[in-house]
């Protein structure tokens, strides 16, 4: 017994010396591998960035660690550097790329590289390939040699690695926390953007016989994944702050998603006018989900241009302010209507569809005579936009932008527009068309009162339409506008006091003189109204359309210029009827007294 005890004991001995043995032995050869490796990979590795870049880019590094036996393997102080000697003969070879990069990190890990596979069959699988926390600075030049370039290589990067291996994968790159920075060089002066927190993810990297025409890849992968949280920039003119909470992209799917889009004022809406010195348009956006489909990322790679197929907006609101009480800008708006401001964007924009769904439009001004805020809202707007473009190639084929909406005016009357917009118009021609039902006149009050002095007191608004083809200089078309019983009320604002009252026999007049109750009269005539408005320099888009349908509203429901005049002598005919009768009194009074 106390034999065999003693048999099993010299056996685990052996057995433990045994794996100690091998244990040392594995690990004195990983060191061994290793030291023998690192030069050949320190070598290797920069003639292969060099040749594979056309010595366009070199690598740097301090130290490399490789683990034969796990398979896993880092680099430290990793540089990979632009020559921009180099650069500038590509230039004048025509072979130069638009964009240069220039790479900083600390380390570079290497996850499971399977050293067997490598001498067996000279193919180098690796699982991961992770950066963590990069700097990249990527320089952008457009070059007119490289438009409608392949972007298939003429020399398969596969040329590169021939001779050391037959195929080079890489299952993950994990760009982890980037710190990007982008120089636009296109301008007459360069312009710099930084984004952080950037995540990058490649799916599938390989450079085999076949990769480089593979339909299916993009720059040799198979997926590119973007995710960017909480980010947030200032605009050029410092006037709003940009955030959104999340960007997702996929190349797989073409789609990309942002969450929680605002473009915030960093004044409130008395101070914004102030600080420009001038009434100045005051934008507030904040959008819940933005979605786009069929995003082009080549595109967008090689010359930071946006193409989508379909791009979705929904749940949000856009409000527009604008202070009356200071002055108006000296500067002149002609030309830049929405679609012309697209024409000179510094990049190209192609949107074939643009989905809304349920948004908010307003637009608000504060009165300088009222010193109050009047608002105007397009409710629950929902539509369509086909064909949103400055791509000259887009244009050739289409030059129209047409936007068909449905919305809820003042969250009342629904109205239906139709907009076109001729982006091969050199005067800005657009054309706007549209119908709006039932809807309560008292429900405008919301505008009238502060903007116009005026209230509706009854009227329903039965059926409004509206045709009209405009430009940079004028609008012309045709409103008719189907009402009934309509009655106003004129008011004027106390001095010195912060109410506004009613101008009882100035209302009698306008309502009995002025104003037609019925659209269609009671003799069954049908006013229609022609509309010909010319555009103030200085009046914007909003300003333009909207005292474009107010001229044929005020000439439907009466308000002709023939009127207006009419209005005038007949008040002023009254005013001085009741100066003479204060003067008569004040006389009779002198009298009564100088009696006594």
């Amino acid at each position: 017994m106390t034999i065999k005890v003693r048999q099993k004991y010299l056996l685990l001995k052996w057995f433990a010396v045994s794996l100690v043995f091998c244990a040392v032995l594995l690990g004195g050869l990983t060191f061994y591998l290793s030291i023998k490796l690192k030069p050949i990979i320190t070598t290797e590795l920069k003639d292969l960035v060099l040749k594979a870049t056309g010595g366009l880019y070199r690598i740097e590094f301090s130290e490399v660690n490789t683990n034969v036996l796990t398979g896993i393997s880092a680099i430290k102080d990793v540089e990979i550097i632009p020559d921009t000697n180099v650069f500038n003969q590509m230039i004048l070879s025509k072979r130069a790329p638009n964009n240069l990069y220039h790479v900083k990190l600390k380390k570079l890990s290497v996850r499971n590289f399977h050293p067997l596979r490598v001498y067996q069959k000279k193919k180098l699988d690796i699982d991961l390939l992770l950066f963590e926390n990069p700097a990249i600075v990527m320089t952008n030049k457009q070059f007119d040699f490289n438009e409608d370039k392949s972007p298939i290589p003429k020399r398969s990067p596969y040329d590169y690695i021939a001779r050391y291996l037959k195929e080079l994968r890489v299952k993950t790159i994990d760009f982890r926390n980037i710190h990007f920075k982008y120089v636009n060089n296109n301008l007459a002066k360069p312009t710099t953007d930084t984004i952080a927190n950037l995540n990058i993810i490649l799916k599938d990297w390989l450079i085999d016989p076949h990769s480089a025409v593979d339909s299916s890849r993009i720059y040799l992968v198979k997926e590119v994944m973007i995710n960017l949280h909480n980010y947030r920039f200032a605009s050029p003119d410092s006037l709003y702050h940009v955030n959104f909470k999340q960007l997702d992209f996929s190349s797989a799917t073409g789609k990309l998603n942002i969450k929680n889009l605002s473009v915030l004022p960093r004044l409130d809406e008395q101070n914004f006018a102030k600080a420009a010195g001038y009434a100045k348009d005051r934008y507030h956006v904040e959008m819940n989900e933005i979605g786009l489909s069929g995003v082009n990322l080549q595109l967008y790679v090689l010359k930071q241009d946006l193409s989508a197929q379909e791009m979705n907006v929904s749940d949000g609101h856009i409000s527009v302010f604008n202070n009356n009480a200071f002055p108006r800008s000296s500067g002149n708006k002609i030309g830049r209507y929405p679609h012309q401001l697209l024409q000179r964007a510094a990049s190209e924009l192609y949107i074939g569809k643009l989905n809304i769904s349920n948004v908010l439009f307003s637009y608000a001004q504060f009165d300088r005579d009222s010193q109050r805020k009047g608002v105007i809202t397009f409710e629950r707007t929902s539509g369509t936009v086909l064909n949103l473009t400055n791509v000259p190639k887009a244009k050739a084929r289409n030059h129209l932008i047409t936007a068909d909406l449905s919305t809820y005016m003042m969250g009342s009357g629904k109205l239906d527009v139709q907009f076109r917009f001729d982006l091969a118009a050199q005067d800005g021609a657009f054309s706007y068309s549209g119908t709006l039902k039932n809807m309560d006149g008292r429900d405008m009050n919301r505008i009238t009162k502060p903007l116009g002095l005026l209230q509706v007191q009854s009227g329903i608004a039965k059926k409004l339409e509206f045709n009209i083809k405009a430009n940079d200089r004028e609008a012309n078309g045709q409103l008719k506008f189907a009402y009934n019983n309509l009655s106003v009320a004129l008011l004027r604002k106390v001095k010195g006091e912060d109410r506004l009252v009613k101008q009882g026999l100035m209302s009698i007049l306008a309502n009995a003189m002025v104003l037609s109750p019925d659209n269609p009269r009671k003799d069954g005539v049908f006013v229609t109204a022609p509309i010909h408005f010319k555009r103030p320099d200085s009046a914007s888009f909003f300003s333009f359309i909207w005292k474009t349908l107010f001229q044929g509203i005020k000439h439907s429901i009466g308000i002709t210029p023939a009127k207006e005049a009419e209005i005038k002598q007949r008040v002023a005919r009254f005013e001085k009827m009741k100066r003479d009768r204060e003067q008569r009194r004040t006389a009779r009074e002198k009298r009564r007294a100088a009696q006594q």
